[in-house]
């Protein structure tokens, strides 16, 4: 019978273990690197100990659920909460419900619990344990070269002739437009963020705590992405913010706005850190730009800036069990700001 407890610091080499066995050495050292930012630095993880759940029986740790933990703000009520990352459990002990077990275990010990990209399995926990519906990230792609519209499945020819069909249109989105406020590039996010966050929080249903430290921690800290982020500024007053990075994918380059914050009434600031965005993907030579947003009022600016929905494949599901939530509540989702940024996605 395997024990389910939170993680000791006696765990770390049968969790690099079991990681190993799962992910493959690459991986595993991948995950060795990250791990004091992810665990310890973490500014809303109070116990300084990795939030991971784990199956041992007797010495040996055979499960595990990492989590994220975040500061969940409901319009302005913060609870204590955690992005779960998926259960890996060791092969021999796979399909004897420790993955539910674990689920478990995260589930009644957290004030909140999320997920984001969960897989067909996990996604059928969830179902049994009798979370609230799952509800898709809206996916957003602004094309910016005649290249934006190539699929690695399509055959070359038909990349080419739907690439020349679609020229005027991609000439016309990605036009440059003038910017409308001061958008400043920084290294770090000083104490104005937080205030800012404090201002705009109560405008959201929904969203994880986006003061200074959390910032800093999940975007200028992480020793394994680069990010670049821009301030906007009105008259020296900090209005919002704009995290983006450029990749490369297998039929071009991407620029991914990874992340961003203004009040849901700023449509002229919104637009201008989209316009800031635009710029620095061009200069980067990327084919598009991408967005996951699920606010109703930012995808509306962002579709009126170029931006066109396409397919998604990121599932978002959230529990409340700190509070009680208002009826509705899990199935009216375009006042809650989720991006790419949150959870673990980006890495």
């Amino acid at each position: 019978m395997s024990e389910i407890e939170r993680f000791k610091p006696d765990d770390r080499r049968g969790v690099d273990t079991l990681y190993r066995r799962t992910h493959g050495p690459d991986a595993a050292e991948a995950n060795r690197l990250r791990w004091d930012w992810q665990y310890r630095r973490n500014p809303y993880n109070p116990s300084g100990e990795p939030g991971i759940w784990v199956a041992r029986e007797g010495p040996t740790v055979v499960g595990q659920y990492p989590t994220l933990p975040v500061r969940l703000s409901l319009k302005g009520l913060e609870v204590e909460g955690a992005w779960g990352t998926g259960a890996l459990i060791a092969p021999e002990r796979d399909s004897q419900g420790l993955d539910e077990a674990l689920f478990r275990a995260w589930d009644r010990n957290s004030g909140a619990v999320l997920t984001l990209g969960a897989t067909g399995a996990s996604q059928g926990i969830l179902d049994k344990l009798h979370w609230p519906a799952a509800h898709l990230l809206p996916c957003l792609v602004k094309p910016l070269t005649r290249r934006a519209v190539r699929l690695p499945h399509w055959p070359t020819a038909l990349n080419r002739l739907v690439s020349a069909i679609t020229l005027p249109v991609v000439a016309v989105v990605s036009r440059s437009r003038p910017l409308r406020a001061e958008c400043e590039p920084i290294r770090r996010f000083d104490s104005s963020f937080s205030a800012l966050w404090e201002r705009l929080a109560p405008k959201f249903d929904l969203a994880v705590r986006r003061d200074a430290p959390y910032l800093n921690w999940r975007y200028i800290e992480p020793p394994h992405v680069r990010y670049s982020v821009v301030a906007l500024r009105r008259q020296g007053e900090l209005h919002g913010y704009a995290v983006y990075r450029h990749r490369h994918e297998p039929l071009g380059r991407v620029t991914m706005l990874v992340d961003f914050l203004v009040d849901p009434d700023d449509v002229s600031g919104l637009k201008t850190l989209l316009r800031w965005v635009d710029r620095a993907a061009r200069v980067e030579d990327a084919d598009k730009a991408r967005c996951y947003a699920m606010h109703g009022a930012f995808r509306r600016v962002l579709r009126r800036n170029g931006y066109f929905n396409v397919k998604s494949t990121l599932e978002v599901s959230v529990k409340v069990n700190a509070v009680q939530v208002p009826k509705g509540f899990y199935d009216d989702t375009d006042g809650w700001h989720i991006t790419y940024g949150d959870s673990d996605q980006d890495h």
